[in-house]
């Protein structure tokens, strides 16, 4: 199959710091090496995506280059007995879509290591639904409740609400029993936070405390923060004597200020949620988790699907300025 051509998107750097997406084509001679070739059936859509589509150079050092941090599709070749071909798999994470070439393509060749199968429960369309966003909501949930909070000890605060792990997260919880408390921007979108399972939804300027106080009202059993920056360092004040703070987003700001009297005074723990390198073992049960007892009762209400590559370019641009909610996914064949 090595000269076979397939369709992609293809970043370049046009010069003068600009750079240029295109859908072209690729060979899957072009592919890195590694022991598993998949036909993606879909992708979706994730911020570090619109970063490696704009040529931040954090996230991809190289270009020309194909962003995608998430695709599912079918084994074409593999030569890993574990994964055999015609099989549906999933792959989030590692390098996939950084500075390997990503999921906005028609195939991708990954190490097996990177590879999850299908578990049972899920469709392709629906794994992608969740992709790295919903996998990252399901890791902080996991670490919440594997930390001891429990739903009877009082409301959880879900931040960056409207977004793709907010909104997961927001779900998963409520379906775990959990009173959550969305915090977004998006005030205007109430109806849909309340729709996937919010029981009260604030403005976030009401989590964004400017007074300084190195403490707060005890408010918060746990947290879910995809923002950080001040409104992370405002719910660590307010979480109650032994709560849990998971941090897994840095929309607002890559630093954190804050004091150490939460943490010593009311016991706060502080988690990291890091989807990228996490254990395949962990991996493969979070994954497990999103196809059963965590399967989302409202996927389709948090879910915009993109027909083709060609949808990508506009739908990047409008994640970049915050227009979005939910999730986006791509589907590219299948």
């Amino acid at each position: 199959m090595e000269n076979l051509g397939f369709k992609a998107m293809i970043v370049s750097e046009a010069g003068d710091r600009r750079f240029v997406r295109a859908i072209g084509e690729k060979r899957i001679e072009d592919l890195p090496a590694g022991e598993v070739l998949i036909r993606v059936h879909y992708s979706s859509i994730n911020y570090k995506d619109a970063l490696s589509a704009s040529g931040n150079k954090g996230v991809t050092r190289r270009y020309p280059h194909t962003p995608g941090i998430d695709a599912a599709g079918i084994v074409a070749e593999s030569a890993d007995a574990s994964i055999p071909a015609d099989s549906p798999v999933v792959v989030t994470g590692y390098d996939l879509g950084m500075n390997t070439s990503g999921g906005f393509a028609e195939y991708i060749r990954v190490p097996a290591a990177w590879v999850v199968p299908l578990p049972a429960g899920l469709t392709l369309r629906e794994s992608m639904i969740c992709g790295t966003a919903g996998f990252t909501a399901a890791l902080a949930c996991h670490k919440l409740m594997e930390n001891g909070v429990a739903p009877d000890q009082g409301p959880v605060l879900v931040t960056g609400a409207t977004g793709g792990v907010g909104s997961i997260a927001v779900a998963i919880l409520a379906k775990s029993g959990y009173q959550v408390t969305a915090a977004t921007t998006k005030t205007n979108e109430a109806a849909y936070l309340q729709l996937i399972g919010a029981k009260e939804v604030i403005p976030t300027a009401e989590v964004d405390d400017q007074s300084g106080r190195p403490m707060l009202k005890p408010r918060w059993a746990g947290v879910v923060d995809t923002v950080s920056g001040n409104i992370l360092s405002t719910a660590i004040k307010a979480t109650r004597y032994g709560g849990t703070v998971t941090c897994c987003g840095n929309v607002t700001s890559g630093e954190l200020h804050t004091s150490i009297y939460p943490f010593i005074l009311n016991g706060i723990s502080l988690l990291g949620i890091d989807s990228v390198n996490c254990p395949t073992g962990l991996r493969r049960d979070i994954w497990t988790k999103l196809a059963g007892e965590w399967k989302l009762d409202h996927l389709e209400a948090i879910t915009t699907e993109l027909p083709g590559l060609e949808a990508l370019d506009e739908r990047l641009g409008l994640l970049l300025q915050g227009k979005h909610k939910g999730r986006d996914i791509v589907r590219i064949g299948g």
